[in-house]
């Protein structure tokens, strides 16, 4: 699985790197503003599985504690 963690290392952004650490789940940082820029994100984080549509901070915490440990 690819997953892409858009970060601006915000409160929300850490919660949400917390969240996918404690489930384990490999992930890949992005930093790059212009980049979510590019992608239209409004804020950040955001979270894109395999290449799909960015998801905003509610929609990811909801997919992380769907995971089975």
């Amino acid at each position: 699985m690819d997953i892409i963690l858009y970060t601006t290392h915000c409160p929300q952004c850490m919660v949400l790197e917390k969240k996918l650490q404690q489930k384990n789940v490999s992930y890949t940082v992005c930093e790059d503003v212009a980049e979510m820029r590019k992608l239209k994100l409004l804020s950040a984080p955001a979270l894109s599985i395999n290449g799909a549509k960015p998801m905003g901070f509610k929609e990811s915490i909801d997919w992380i504690n769907s995971l089975e440990v």
